[in-house]
């Protein structure tokens, strides 16, 4: 009786074993790989925008995902750019800033969208930025320098990315590609779509779909009705990207990058950070919907590296800041130069910050910010950098707890810290990015989920 009793015992453990065995093999089979990435979004980016478009204990969509981590940012140099942070998540390889997908010594680095492609599903990246620019071109090319567009442009249609979506017009361009990159697509089967209209029209057919809603990179969400925008959100470009990537039975991988985080964050825009996160998060709910609904897909939502040291600090006016509604960058170009170029009128300096910010500068405080935005030679500095100058000048006005515009003028990277970023992950898989981690041992976990 005993012996039996044994024999039932392990007959029943055996079971249990092969069923755990059973059990752990399915789960471990990912059909799609959701990856958001804020680029710049830290912590603090993520608090600014939930108190200020909430309250001190609102949630964002993101925050709702039931695994959490930390990734740590550096590259070989240090403090990382967006280049060597996008290469380091996903190839799994720290090089140096500047560098696509490209070592030291110049060899191609494989990454995670190469491994999907091997794998036989459909791919595709997205950005609100270009989508040759340094993250989304991690994961599409490789190249030893990031300002390589047309290089970058050029390598991502031979290799058949499925479907891109962002700026970048130019890049496909003739003149900066060599040839018509957008007329060789539409020759190799791609719907091709320049604004939100022709993007709503398009039907999953084919596989294949490149939309350009820029010459450069896309405009800012709260500058596009003041410009006359007609390009998508970051949320309708996620939600047709999945409607396109998943007829693939294979299944997919699809980056998706909230890029202007990032320029937000540069420029001090506090409201520009908020405006663009939510549209980010937003993308977070439609990927969560896509894969509460069909099963078989790990999200993860993550950041490259932060950007000027963002806080809530207790002061901060946040009233005032909301009621700002166009971007820094809008208001640079709405300044007027003076006649020798070194510097703007008194008058439009205070006309530009008393309409768009509330905010009365007094002559000294315009002679400080003209100093601020012509360069070593007298002249003036491109918008966007003016636009930085703004910012701070509105930041500090607003006591909000950003960097300071000297401690970003001496940084390479315009301002990047070396944070760590917070990692959110739902699905098939997602314990595997709790606690801490590289951004490269944060690449390894992605080629894991779409191991056999």
């Amino acid at each position: 009786m005993f012996k039996k009793s044994k024999k039932l015992m392990l007959v029943a453990s055996l079971f249990l074993v092969f069923a755990l065995i059973f059990t752990a093999a399915a789960q471990a089979e990912v059909k799609n790989v959701i990856l958001l990435i804020g680029d710049g979004l830290g912590i603090g980016q993520i608090d600014m925008t939930r108190y200020l478009a909430g309250d001190k204990d609102h949630e964002l969509e993101l925050m709702k995902l039931p695994e959490t981590g930390i990734m740590m940012t550096s590259s070989t140099e240090g403090v990382t750019d967006s280049a060597a942070a996008g290469t380091a998540m996903a190839t799994g390889h720290k090089v140096y800033n500047g560098a696509i997908a490209m070592n030291k010594n110049g060899a191609e680095l494989d990454s995670v969208l190469d491994f999907a492609q091997v794998r036989n599903k459909a791919t595709g990246v997205i950005s609100t930025n270009t989508v040759t620019d340094a993250t989304p071109a991690a994961f599409i090319a490789s190249v030893e320098d990031r300002g390589m567009g047309g290089e970058i442009a050029k390598q991502a249609i031979n290799n058949g990315v499925d479907v891109m979506l962002g700026g970048g017009r130019e890049d496909f361009m003739e003149e900066e590609a060599g040839e018509n990159l957008i007329a060789k697509a539409k020759e190799n089967g791609y719907q091709y779509v320049s604004d939100k209209t022709q993007l709503e029209k398009v039907i999953a057919m084919d596989g294949k779909l490149l939309g350009l809603f820029n010459d450069s990179y896309m405009n800012y969400v709260n500058d596009r009705d003041d410009v006359g925008s007609n390009e998508p959100s970051m949320e309708a470009m996620t939600k047709k990207a999945l409607e396109v990537l998943s007829e693939d039975e294979d299944g997919f991988f699809l980056m998706a990058e909230g890029a202007r985080i990032d320029h937000a964050s540069h420029a001090a825009d506090i409201p520009g950070v908020v405006a663009e996160t939510l549209d980010f998060d937003a993308s977070v709910r439609a990927a969560m919907d896509f894969a509460e609904e069909n099963g078989d897909t790990l999200v993860i939502v993550t950041a490259d590296h932060e950007t000027l040291g963002f806080s809530v600090s207790e002061p901060i006016n946040k009233e005032a800041l909301m009621n700002i509604d166009v971007s820094p960058e809008y208001m640079a170009a709405q300044m007027t130069a003076k006649e020798n170029g070194n510097g703007f009128t008194v008058e439009s300096v205070k006309s530009v910050f008393e309409e768009y910010a509330n905010i009365s500068l007094s002559d000294t405080e315009v002679a400080s910010f003209n100093e601020k935005v012509v360069d070593e030679e007298g002249n003036l500095k491109y918008t966007y950098l003016v636009g930085w100058e703004i910012g701070s000048v509105i930041a500090q006005e607003y006591q909000a707890g950003v960097l300071s515009s000297r401690i970003r003028a001496n940084s390479s990277t315009g301002g990047h810290t070396l944070n760590s970023v917070p990692v959110f992950a739902y699905g098939e898989g997602a314990e595997a990015f709790n606690g801490m981690m590289q951004n490269t041992e944060f690449s390894d976990l992605l080629f894991d989920s779409m191991r056999p």
